[in-house]
This record gives structure tokens, C-alpha cells and sequence, in this order.
């Protein structure tokens, strides 16, 4: 059995919070964004996990290299055929 969920379910949330993260309006708090981008990040960890991919999600601070690091992430994925 694996030690994740369906990756289809993975991946379902990882669409929904992405579109979540989309539609900030300007003004939302900053709780609201820092909890939607952790949730995201959380979800494509997991979509890693379950994929074999590897990631550096966990050990790069928020800034930059972060961003990048998750482009690459979602672009790893989506070579993978998983739709985020």
C-alpha cells in the first residue's frame, strides 16, 4: 500500500489551491497568502513524494530561489503528467 494519498487527489488540490492563490484580491491579508503558499507547497511536497520527484521545497527560505524552486517543481510534475 503507499504511504500517500491517490495522487489524483494530489492533484485535484494542488489545481484548487493554485487557483486560490490566483484570486488574492489586492488588500487580502498577508495570513491568507503566507497559509495559501505554505498549502501549495505542502501539496506539491506531497505530489513529490508520491512521483519520486525531487525537491528542495523544504530547505529553501521564502524569497526567490523558493519561487524558482517551485516553477521547476510544477514543471517536473507536469513532464510527469500530472495536471497542477
Amino acid at each position: 500500500m503507499p504511504d500517500h494519498r491517490p495522487i489524483e487527489r494530489i492533484a485535484a488540490d494542488l489545481r484548487r489551491v493554485r487557483r486560490v492563490r490566483a484570486r488574492f484580491e489586492p488588500g487580502a491579508s498577508a495570513a491568507k497568502k503566507i497559509g495559501a503558499r505554505q498549502a501549495y507547497d505542502a501539496l506539491l511536497v506531497q505530489a513529490c513524494d508520491a512521483l519520486g520527484v525531487e525537491h528542495r521545497l523544504l530547505t529553501l527560505p521564502e524569497g526567490m530561489d523558493r519561487e524558482i524552486e517551485r516553477l521547476r517543481v510544477e514543471e517536473r510534475l507536469r513532464d510527469l503528467g500530472l495536471s497542477v
